[in-house]
Protein backbone atom coordinates (compact mmCIF):
# COMPACT_ATOMS: atom_id res chain seq x y z
CA UNK A 1 0.00 0.00 0.00
CA UNK A 2 1.25 3.44 -0.93
CA UNK A 3 1.95 5.92 1.83
CA UNK A 4 -0.88 8.34 2.46
CA UNK A 5 -3.25 6.45 0.18
CA UNK A 6 -6.86 6.17 1.26
CA UNK A 7 -7.93 2.56 1.77
CA UNK A 8 -11.13 1.95 -0.17
CA UNK A 9 -12.94 -1.36 0.08
CA UNK A 10 -15.47 -2.50 -2.49
CA UNK A 11 -17.86 -5.21 -1.28
CA UNK A 12 -19.50 -6.78 -4.30
CA UNK A 13 -21.35 -9.77 -5.70
CA UNK A 14 -21.37 -10.69 -9.40
CA UNK A 15 -25.14 -11.18 -9.34
CA UNK A 16 -25.51 -7.42 -8.87
CA UNK A 17 -25.36 -5.26 -12.03
CA UNK A 18 -24.79 -2.09 -9.98
CA UNK A 19 -21.79 -3.80 -8.41
CA UNK A 20 -20.30 -4.26 -11.88
CA UNK A 21 -20.72 -0.56 -12.64
CA UNK A 22 -19.12 0.45 -9.32
CA UNK A 23 -16.33 -2.08 -9.81
CA UNK A 24 -15.38 -0.81 -13.27
CA UNK A 25 -15.39 2.83 -12.22
CA UNK A 26 -13.26 2.17 -9.12
CA UNK A 27 -10.87 -0.04 -11.10
CA UNK A 28 -10.37 2.90 -13.48
CA UNK A 29 -10.06 5.49 -10.74
CA UNK A 30 -7.54 3.53 -8.70
CA UNK A 31 -4.97 4.75 -11.25
CA UNK A 32 -6.10 8.39 -10.98
CA UNK A 33 -7.11 8.85 -7.36
CA UNK A 34 -4.75 8.42 -4.43
CA UNK A 35 -6.52 5.26 -3.24
CA UNK A 36 -5.56 1.76 -2.27
CA UNK A 37 -8.45 -0.30 -3.67
CA UNK A 38 -9.35 -3.57 -1.97
CA UNK A 39 -11.81 -5.82 -3.78
CA UNK A 40 -13.93 -7.69 -1.23
CA UNK A 41 -16.10 -10.46 -2.71
CA UNK A 42 -19.13 -10.97 -0.45
CA UNK A 43 -22.53 -12.67 -0.65
CA UNK A 44 -25.46 -10.40 -1.47
CA UNK A 45 -28.02 -12.99 -0.34
CA UNK A 46 -26.47 -12.99 3.14
CA UNK A 47 -26.63 -9.19 3.37
CA UNK A 48 -30.26 -9.08 2.20
CA UNK A 49 -31.24 -11.75 4.70
CA UNK A 50 -29.41 -10.16 7.64
CA UNK A 51 -30.86 -6.70 7.00
CA UNK A 52 -34.35 -7.66 5.83
CA UNK A 53 -33.78 -5.97 2.50
CA UNK A 54 -35.71 -7.07 -0.60
CA UNK A 55 -34.53 -7.19 -4.23
CA UNK A 56 -35.49 -3.96 -6.03
CA UNK A 57 -37.47 -5.97 -8.58
CA UNK A 58 -39.98 -6.96 -5.89
CA UNK A 59 -41.50 -3.50 -6.33
CA UNK A 60 -42.81 -3.28 -9.92
CA UNK A 61 -42.31 0.47 -10.27
CA UNK A 62 -38.78 0.17 -8.96
CA UNK A 63 -38.06 -2.73 -11.32
CA UNK A 64 -39.33 -0.61 -14.21
CA UNK A 65 -37.00 2.24 -13.22
CA UNK A 66 -34.07 -0.11 -12.65
CA UNK A 67 -34.23 -1.38 -16.25
CA UNK A 68 -33.83 2.16 -17.57
CA UNK A 69 -31.33 3.15 -14.91
CA UNK A 70 -28.91 0.25 -15.42
CA UNK A 71 -29.02 0.62 -19.19
CA UNK A 72 -28.37 4.39 -18.94
CA UNK A 73 -25.46 3.84 -16.57
CA UNK A 74 -24.07 1.04 -18.76
CA UNK A 75 -23.99 3.44 -21.69
CA UNK A 76 -22.51 6.29 -19.64
CA UNK A 77 -19.73 4.20 -18.07
CA UNK A 78 -19.28 2.01 -21.17
CA UNK A 79 -19.78 -1.24 -19.29
CA UNK A 80 -21.46 -3.97 -21.37
CA UNK A 81 -24.16 -4.84 -18.84
CA UNK A 82 -27.49 -5.55 -20.53
CA UNK A 83 -30.65 -5.82 -18.49
CA UNK A 84 -34.21 -6.67 -19.51
CA UNK A 85 -37.43 -7.66 -17.78
CA UNK A 86 -36.65 -11.39 -17.83
CA UNK A 87 -33.44 -10.86 -15.88
CA UNK A 88 -35.21 -10.45 -12.55
CA UNK A 89 -36.49 -14.03 -12.72
CA UNK A 90 -33.08 -15.17 -13.91
CA UNK A 91 -31.37 -13.60 -10.89
CA UNK A 92 -33.83 -15.20 -8.47
CA UNK A 93 -33.44 -18.54 -10.24
CA UNK A 94 -29.63 -18.62 -10.25
CA UNK A 95 -27.48 -19.60 -7.32
CA UNK A 96 -24.45 -17.31 -7.24
CA UNK A 97 -23.02 -18.81 -4.05
CA UNK A 98 -20.64 -21.16 -5.91
CA UNK A 99 -19.36 -18.32 -8.07
CA UNK A 100 -18.74 -16.09 -5.05
CA UNK A 101 -16.97 -18.94 -3.24
CA UNK A 102 -14.83 -19.52 -6.32
CA UNK A 103 -13.93 -15.81 -6.41
CA UNK A 104 -13.18 -15.99 -2.68
CA UNK A 105 -10.88 -18.98 -3.27
CA UNK A 106 -8.99 -16.94 -5.88
CA UNK A 107 -8.72 -14.03 -3.47
CA UNK A 108 -7.18 -16.37 -0.88
CA UNK A 109 -4.73 -18.09 -3.22
CA UNK A 110 -4.03 -15.98 -6.35
CA UNK A 111 -5.28 -12.43 -5.63
CA UNK A 112 -3.72 -11.01 -8.79
CA UNK A 113 -6.47 -12.78 -10.74
CA UNK A 114 -9.26 -11.35 -8.59
CA UNK A 115 -10.02 -8.38 -10.84
CA UNK A 116 -10.05 -10.21 -14.23
CA UNK A 117 -11.92 -13.20 -12.78
CA UNK A 118 -14.65 -11.06 -11.21
CA UNK A 119 -15.05 -9.08 -14.44
CA UNK A 120 -15.36 -12.30 -16.44
CA UNK A 121 -18.15 -13.57 -14.15
CA UNK A 122 -20.10 -10.36 -14.75
CA UNK A 123 -19.46 -10.67 -18.51
CA UNK A 124 -20.86 -14.20 -18.51
CA UNK A 125 -23.87 -13.42 -16.37
CA UNK A 126 -24.79 -9.93 -17.54
CA UNK A 127 -23.54 -9.76 -21.14
CA UNK A 128 -23.72 -13.36 -22.30
CA UNK A 129 -26.58 -14.39 -20.03
CA UNK A 130 -25.02 -17.69 -19.01
CA UNK A 131 -25.81 -19.73 -15.92
CA UNK A 132 -22.82 -19.11 -13.65
CA UNK A 133 -23.99 -21.73 -11.14
CA UNK A 134 -22.80 -24.57 -13.41
CA UNK A 135 -19.28 -25.94 -12.67
CA UNK A 136 -18.36 -26.09 -16.37
CA UNK A 137 -19.25 -22.41 -16.78
CA UNK A 138 -17.24 -21.51 -13.68
CA UNK A 139 -14.26 -23.32 -15.22
CA UNK A 140 -14.78 -21.52 -18.54
CA UNK A 141 -14.80 -18.17 -16.70
CA UNK A 142 -11.54 -19.07 -14.94
CA UNK A 143 -9.90 -20.07 -18.21
CA UNK A 144 -11.00 -16.81 -19.83
CA UNK A 145 -9.47 -14.92 -16.90
CA UNK A 146 -6.12 -16.59 -17.60
CA UNK A 147 -6.07 -19.44 -15.09
CA UNK A 148 -4.73 -22.85 -16.06
CA UNK A 149 -7.20 -25.74 -16.02
CA UNK A 150 -5.15 -27.38 -13.27
CA UNK A 151 -5.48 -24.34 -10.96
CA UNK A 152 -9.15 -23.88 -11.91
CA UNK A 153 -9.98 -27.48 -10.97
CA UNK A 154 -8.16 -27.07 -7.67
CA UNK A 155 -10.12 -23.89 -6.91
CA UNK A 156 -13.38 -25.59 -7.85
CA UNK A 157 -12.54 -28.25 -5.27
CA UNK A 158 -11.91 -25.52 -2.69
CA UNK A 159 -15.40 -24.01 -2.91
CA UNK A 160 -16.83 -26.70 -0.65
CA UNK A 161 -14.04 -26.25 1.93
CA UNK A 162 -14.73 -24.75 5.32
CA UNK A 163 -11.92 -22.22 4.89
CA UNK A 164 -13.52 -20.69 1.77
CA UNK A 165 -17.06 -20.82 3.16
CA UNK A 166 -15.94 -19.10 6.35
CA UNK A 167 -13.95 -16.45 4.52
CA UNK A 168 -16.96 -15.48 2.36
CA UNK A 169 -19.18 -15.46 5.43
CA UNK A 170 -16.71 -13.27 7.35
CA UNK A 171 -16.37 -10.77 4.49
CA UNK A 172 -20.17 -10.59 4.23
CA UNK A 173 -20.47 -10.02 7.99
CA UNK A 174 -17.80 -7.32 7.78
CA UNK A 175 -19.85 -5.47 5.13
CA UNK A 176 -22.91 -5.71 7.40
CA UNK A 177 -20.90 -4.32 10.35
CA UNK A 178 -20.02 -1.30 8.22
CA UNK A 179 -23.74 -0.79 7.67
CA UNK A 180 -24.22 -2.40 4.24
CA UNK A 181 -27.77 -3.42 3.32
CA UNK A 182 -27.16 -4.08 -0.40
CA UNK A 183 -24.46 -3.91 -3.04
CA UNK A 184 -22.14 -2.49 -4.06
CA UNK A 185 -21.01 -1.24 -0.66
CA UNK A 186 -17.96 1.02 -0.80
CA UNK A 187 -16.10 1.80 2.42
CA UNK A 188 -13.49 4.57 2.50
CA UNK A 189 -11.24 4.78 5.55
CA UNK A 190 -10.54 8.45 6.25
CA UNK A 191 -8.73 9.52 9.43
CA UNK A 192 -9.45 6.17 11.04
CA UNK A 193 -13.18 6.46 10.31
CA UNK A 194 -15.02 4.17 7.88
CA UNK A 195 -17.38 5.98 5.47
CA UNK A 196 -19.96 3.78 3.77
CA UNK A 197 -21.33 4.58 0.32
CA UNK A 198 -24.09 2.45 -1.16
CA UNK A 199 -24.51 1.95 -4.89
CA UNK A 200 -22.55 2.96 -7.95
CA UNK A 201 -23.95 6.48 -8.13
CA UNK A 202 -22.21 7.95 -5.08
CA UNK A 203 -18.69 7.96 -6.45
CA UNK A 204 -18.41 11.74 -6.71
CA UNK A 205 -19.30 11.92 -3.00
CA UNK A 206 -16.62 9.32 -2.30
CA UNK A 207 -14.17 11.50 -4.24
CA UNK A 208 -15.16 14.51 -2.19
CA UNK A 209 -14.75 12.71 1.15
CA UNK A 210 -11.27 11.41 0.25
CA UNK A 211 -10.20 14.81 -1.06
CA UNK A 212 -10.20 14.06 -4.78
Amino acid sequence: AGMGRTRVELFYDVVSPYSWLGFEVLCRYQHIWNIDLHLRPAFLGGIMQATGNKPPAMLPKRAEYMLKDVNRMAKYYQVPVKISGGDFQRILGTSNLGAMRFITAIDMTQPRYLEPLSREFWMRFWSQREDISQPENILAVAQQAGLSSEVSQKLLGMISSLAVKNRLKETTEEAIKYGAFGMPAVVAHVDGEPHLFFGSDRLELLGSVIGE
